[in-house]
């Protein structure tokens, strides 16, 4: 069956005259006079490629190619843009915004066909890859809250530690949000760097064996994509489809993939945080943290995010005389809480004093305890999945 390409542009005589040159080498060619139209097209028709021009009114090419990444469904179809500007700029917004090639007007038939035709082959050998191999499939859960300082590292690091050294199962955590690492320098680690130059690179260069050496691998045997601290490295969050193609990789490696999505609702975790298997949401017995919370919850579930899947996580840092009871809390949320975490300053800053993780520095605390809790219910959500 001929491979079908979707000519995304505004501008007729170019739909016209592309779509022949494309259709005398033997593709079937769909089209679109619009952005809107062209997702709305991109779901009907499900092309093996899009030809997609930046200059359109309303919604342009760079828009439409980061919507398509964003969607999972969309998100590995090759996107060729095709445009009349040609300055570096221009081209780097093109990259970044989703696209895998570049051409400017006019093109040559012959020039347009090599592109065309190096992207499907592309594609195809990548299809190719994931259907001859059956890859495992970890269990993601992703960890967040709706606003920082609540705790998500620290349950991130302590549970996914738990999982690997107590539960014995193989586990990776991830520092989704440049910019904002934290647990690099608290576990005494140098050079993380590497996951913000896999999200600088080439989206389609990303393979297992390159995601693989941005590890690092603590003393428990837990390993840890980190995140950068610096702050010029926060806009690579943008960088969807590179998320998208690191992600696809992780979920090939560990039994536990725990995702540390820090705080708010980025484009980047509108587009993961539904692929995940369960998603914990971490808050305070604070009364404007828990009413902010409900509105994260919303959304969490806007994103089609079942009710199955949220687990709430109460982590207490101050004395209780300070806060909401655990009935209170859960009046307020209109919701259960899964686990509790009674307040543990001492014990995570020891840790973070000693480069340790804390349920490894004091394994028979009462954090490490409930820690456990939480590590046993995502192994028991994970055997429902099975």
């Amino acid at each position: 069956m001929a491979e079908k390409i979707l000519i995304i542009d505004d501008d007729l005589d170019t739909l016209r005259l592309v779509g022949l040159m494309l259709q005398k080498q033997g593709y079937q060619i769909a089209a679109a006079n619009n952005g809107q139209q062209g997702l709305y097209k991109v779901k009907e028709d499900k092309p093996d490629l899009i030809l997609l021009d930046v200059m359109m009114p309303d919604m342009d090419g760079y828009e439409v190619a980061r919507r398509l990444r964003q969607n999972p469904e969309t998100a590995q179809i090759p996107i060729l843009m095709f445009t009349a500007k040609s300055q570096l700029d221009d081209k780097v917004t093109g990259f970044e915004s989703g696209a895998d090639d570049y051409l400017t007007k006019p093109t040559h038939p012959t020039e347009l066909h090599a592109h065309v035709k190096a992207l499907l082959t592309r594609s195809a050998k990548s299809d190719d890859a994931e259907t001859e191999v059956v890859e495992k499939k970890a269990f993601v859960v992703g960890v967040i809250s709706v606003r920082g300082s609540l705790g998500v590292s620290t349950i991130s690091l302590n549970l996914g530690s738990y999982l690997q050294s107590k539960a014995e199962a193989e586990t990776v955590v991830v520092e989704v949000q440049p910019g904002l690492g934290t647990m690099g320098r608290n576990l005494g680690f140098e050079g993380y760097e590497k996951f913000s130059d896999l999200l600088q690179g080439a989206a389609k260069d990303i393979s297992a064996e390159k995601v693989k050496t941005a590890f690092h691998k603590h003393k428990s045997g837990l390993q840890i994509l980190l995140a950068s601290e610096h702050p010029h490295d926060a806009p690579l969050i943008e960088t969807v489809s590179h998320y998208n193609a690191v992600f696809s990789q992780l979920i090939k490696m560990p039994r536990f993939l725990i995702m540390d999505f820090g705080a708010s609702l980025p484009r980047v975790s509108q587009t993961l945080l539904p692929q995940c298997d369960h998603v914990i949401v971490v808050i305070e017995g604070v009364v404007n943290t828990i009413l902010h919370s409900k509105l994260l919850l919303e959304d969490l579930r806007g994103l089609g995010i079942d009710e199955k899947k949220l687990s709430i996580v109460l982590n207490n840092r101050m004395r209780s005389d300070l806060l909401l009871s655990l009935s209170q809390v859960e009046e307020r949320l209109g919701g259960k809480v899964a686990v509790t975490f009674t307040p543990a300053p001492e014990l995570h800053a020891q840790a973070a004093r000693l480069n340790n993780i804390g349920v490894l520095d004091q394994p028979d605390s009462i954090t490490t305890q409930q820690f456990k809790k939480l590590a046993e219910l995502m192994i028991q959500y994970e055997a429902e999945v099975e």
